[in-house]
């Protein structure tokens, strides 16, 4: 008798206990119509220490109206450096030591779902904190590949869909408003149709889609300035000779890597995207190349005519890619950091020891 009074009351404690649980629960599900406007960020106090950059004309220049041409190099996408364990302020005084004056990180896709926008909010605010610190500015690159007007991706890692594009916009304008060292909100990374095989879309739909995201941006943060990718993996520009963004105060993008057209390569780059220059700001946000044993970097290279293309034409530039694991890799090993032969060509054009 006494064994089975025991037993009623564990049951009774047990069934209490799930009881709060339960209680617990519903009380948590019930909450969702509390919640709302979670408020603006907390101020920053590093958030002015680097000058605001602006648009004026065809050139990026500072709150003196002098003209900034940037050079910089791209990272590998901070998810995959902080889980391979090399993520810290070392590698960007790496970076810095390099010559870079801004920042490219790629933010893809898979990454972003993957660690949550709040975990990965952690990893970009560090990245803004250190880049500060360092005087170096920033650009946040959406780092899709593919067709987001129906929504086709060249690989697993770029999928995403327009509807989750848009909302990685409003939340980084939203988090990043107002902190100059973020200057640039790279749209899309390389726009392409692949030939057809991952569909179609006009040049007109893909202005539309810009213009749409561009407007949410500013609904939030009406001063980084957003850039706008042309076709051909985002290398070519001539759609804008005749149907350009109707907004002001952007800037376009080009990746004009040496597979993209045959040498000589400078009368191309002039049809394809160096004109645009004349009227916009145009940033090269990827270029760079691999070396063999024995390739030299010569006047005849692509590495130097494309440094002296860009600068002349005061096209700011960022070389792809400060990790070793990616191709064209600009380093080595993360132990060593020793860098490649497109690593030292790099170095030298960052520190303007490459131009004529």
């Amino acid at each position: 008798m006494k064994r089975t009074s025991q037993l009623i009351a564990v049951l009774l404690l047990l069934m209490c206990l799930n009881s709060v649980a339960i209680t617990q629960e519903n009380s948590e599900k019930k909450e969702w119509w509390q919640a709302g406007w979670r408020g603006w960020p907390k101020e920053n106090p590093m958030a002015k220490k680097l000058p605001l950059i602006k648009v004026s004309g065809n050139r990026f220049v500072n709150a003196n109206g002098d003209t900034i041409l940037f050079r910089g190099l791209a990272i590998g996408d901070p998810d995959k450096i902080a889980d391979q364990q090399h993520w810290s302020k070392q590698y960007f005084e790496k970076v810095k030591e390099m010559g870079a004056m801004f920042v490219r990180i790629p933010v893809h896709p898979i990454a972003w779902r993957d660690r949550t926008p709040e975990g990965y909010f952690e990893l970009l605010d560090q990245v803004v904190q250190w880049c500060t610190e360092l005087d170096m500015y920033v650009i946040i690159d959406w780092h899709s590949i593919g067709n987001l007007g129906m929504e086709l991706f060249q690989a697993p890692m770029y999928e995403t869909s327009k509807k989750e594009t848009y909302e990685f916009w409003r939340q980084i304008a939203f988090h990043f408003r107002g902190h100059n060292t973020v200057a640039f909100y790279e749209i899309f990374n390389e726009p392409t149709q692949f030939h057809g095989m991952l569909g179609s879309m006009t040049w007109s739909e893909w202005k539309k889609i810009n213009e749409d995201i561009i407007s949410l941006i500013r609904a939030y943060d009406k001063e980084t300035i957003p850039l706008v990718a042309g076709f051909d993996w985002a290398y070519d520009l001539n759609p804008i000779r005749y149907e350009p963004i109707n907004v002001e105060g952007i800037g376009y993008v080009t990746h004009p890597y040496p597979m993209k057209r045959k040498a000589p390569w400078p009368e191309k780059w002039e049809e394809n995207f160096g004109f645009a220059a004349g009227r916009y700001p145009v940033i090269a946000t990827e270029i760079g190349f691999g070396l063999r044993d024995g390739d030299i970097t010569d006047e005849n290279h692509y590495g130097p005519i494309i440094i002296n293309f860009l600068e002349n034409r005061s096209i700011s530039w960022v070389a792809w890619v400060f990790d070793p694991d990616w191709h064209p890799s600009l380093f080595e090993s993360w132990d060593t950091y020793k860098l490649t032969g497109s690593g030292e060509f790099f170095k030298k054009a960052l520190h303007g020891e490459i131009i004529k």
